[in-house]
């Protein structure tokens, strides 16, 4: 097994949340309670990766922020930069495809705090961030963790729009794309170690997941 692919999976997946988590924080906190326009298109734009195949995401991706797109030109242009074969698209990548699921835990966490509490510290006080990072937030935090776990589980597992903007780059690669390469040039048994070792991984963050939402109903 290529553990170097291993590593760029764990790395990948890992910033994958990072950078995920206040911006669905944020979005599923405005979505749960609050009244913005264009709420159901917007949740409808976050929730379009679970029924697009990842292949077709990753070309949106690449229409968008590569090199003929027009926010990726504009950067290609003024600093010769574009997210085509870089890491930074693959963490796009598997950031946009990663949304929904830590998106809808968190979403159903912000729905379930009381709002009695909240009209309590408004009344004891309290502004709009002291409410979310003093209340809301606490309160939702398990919901957040559950979700943290299947988002990480998703960008580890991603290969369609991971292939797509981060390409198939030789002994640069991640796990997924490491399995395909072997399968496509018949080396199966080269393959068995990664796909044990992607499956058990998978399967440790889903058993924790499973305890987790247990412990905390």
């Amino acid at each position: 097994m290529d553990w170097t692919a291993f590593a760029l999976s764990l790395q990948l997946a890992g910033w994958t949340v990072v950078l995920l988590l206040p911006l669905a924080v944020v979005i599923a906190r405005a979505l749960a309670w609050g009244r913005v326009p264009g709420k159901s298109a917007i949740e409808a734009l976050i929730m379009l990766p679970l029924v697009l195949p990842p292949t077709v995401v990753g070309y949106m991706i690449l229409l968008t922020f590569g090199a003929r797109g027009w926010p990726g030109a504009w950067l290609f242009e003024r600093f010769g930069y574009s997210i085509a074969f870089k890491f930074e698209g693959a963490v796009l990548a598997a950031l946009v495809v990663a949304m929904p699921m830590l998106y809808m835990p968190a979403k159903a966490a912000f729905q379930s705090v009381d709002r009695e509490l909240e009209d309590v510290a408004r009344m004891m006080g309290a502004n709009r961030l002291q409410l979310f990072w003093h209340v809301s937030l606490p309160l939702a935090r398990r919901g957040i963790l559950s979700g943290m776990m299947l988002a990480f589980a998703r960008a580890l597992g991603e290969f369609g729009a991971t292939a797509m903007v981060f390409g198939m780059q030789d002994k640069h690669f991640t796990l997924p794309i490491s399995i395909y390469l072997d399968w496509e040039r018949g080396e199966f048994s080269h393959a068995l170690p990664a796909v044990v070792a992607l499956t058990l991984t998978s399967l440790a963050i889903m058993l924790a997941y499973n305890r987790w939402t247990r412990v905390t109903k």
